[in-house]
């Protein structure tokens, strides 16, 4: 443990003029007292740490020292290149062996180039969630990213949807997918081959089992979770409607409901009437759903079909009338 600070504390050193004891402790989670005797341990080891005393002062490494412990480990290697989704990092527990990594790059370039980290990080930023939701990270998602690293399998035990049932699966977990603030594992069934995707708040107990599995090497994770992801969203477009929608009414559709099925259909409507109104066929989850996302659009909309729907749009314009006839 010690001799891990003391090497982070010399690759800190190393990537910066100076620093002083305050920010060597904050980085290094231990208190000023143990910087100060940290430094006077690497001195006595031949690492010719500087301390510069007064306000402005702090230490630093002197004669144009270089470590040669720069040698990234697999464990960072791979972290590195997760460095620009701090938050998915943070919560697979992955953190501290990507900061740990981003130092030895940082100490092995040119004293020119060692704030290229600093300087992109405050251009660059991604936020995963959507808005207005608070996302709740997975108490067992380090278990299984843990897993996926070591293509480890696992023993979990899921809610099955929003049932109160459990099942139990031996899985082959081969990705982590963050879609929209939620932690999605793609994963191979044990003995079936088929590949399966589970969302990881609903795992209520993960077991890594002593055996690793042999990876497929054709597996392509984005290319599956598009593929999932498309028949997914196709799935739960059940029901249809048939709409009367005005020119800009056209333009906003795709923001309401699923883009693509909204370009098909508008693709598949015939020619517009004298007022430039085309009609369609527009598939959707529900009549509820479909009500509430297309009453976004207002008065740039007429439901024709199914009636019960149309209905309910009549009572809502006889409502908004009442409230804003006066």
């Amino acid at each position: 443990m010690r001799a891990a600070r003391l090497i982070k504390m010399v690759l800190l050193l190393q990537s910066r003029p100076s620093m002083t004891a305050a920010e060597l402790a904050r980085e290094l989670e231990v208190s000023e007292r143990t910087v100060t005797r940290d430094a006077q341990a690497l001195s006595e080891a031949g690492v010719p740490v500087y301390a510069d005393r007064g306000r402005a002062g702090g230490y630093r490494l002197i004669g144009g020292y270089r470590t040669r412990l720069t040698g990234l480990g697999r464990s960072e290697a791979e972290a590195l290149f997760l460095s620009g989704v701090p938050g998915a990092l943070r919560e697979m527990g992955l953190e501290d062996t990507a900061s740990a990594a981003r130092l030895k790059v940082s100490a092995a370039l040119m004293p020119s180039l060692r704030d290229a980290s600093r300087t992109a990080a405050q251009r660059f930023h991604l936020d995963a969630p959507n808005w207005f939701k608070e996302p709740k990270t997975p108490e067992l998602l380090p278990a299984v990213a843990d897993a996926v690293w070591d293509d480890r399998r696992i023993v979990a035990r899921y809610r099955r949807g929003e049932a109160e049932s459990e099942a139990e699966r031996e899985l082959e977990p081969y990705g982590l997918v963050l879609k929209a603030g939620v932690w999605y594992l793609c994963a191979r069934v044990a003995g079936h081959g088929s590949y399966r995707v589970y969302r990881i708040d609903r795992f209520t107990a993960v077991e890594a089992a002593a055996e690793r599995f042999e990876r497929d090497g054709e597996f392509d994770l984005p290319e599956f979770w598009d593929e999932r992801a498309g028949q997914f969203a196709r799935s739960i477009l059940r029901s249809e409607v048939v709409v009367r929608v005005s020119p800009g009414g056209v333009r906003r559709l795709p923001y309401t409901v699923d883009p693509q099925s909204a370009r098909e259909a508008v693709e598949a409507a015939g020619a517009p009437d004298g007022d430039g109104w085309v009609t369609l066929t527009l598939p959707v989850e529900s009549e509820e759903v479909a009500h509430t996302q297309l009453a976004s659009l207002g008065p740039e909309i007429e439901v024709l079909q199914p009636r019960s729907l149309r209905e309910r749009f009549a009572g809502d314009a006889i409502r908004l009338a009442a409230l804003y006839g006066g």
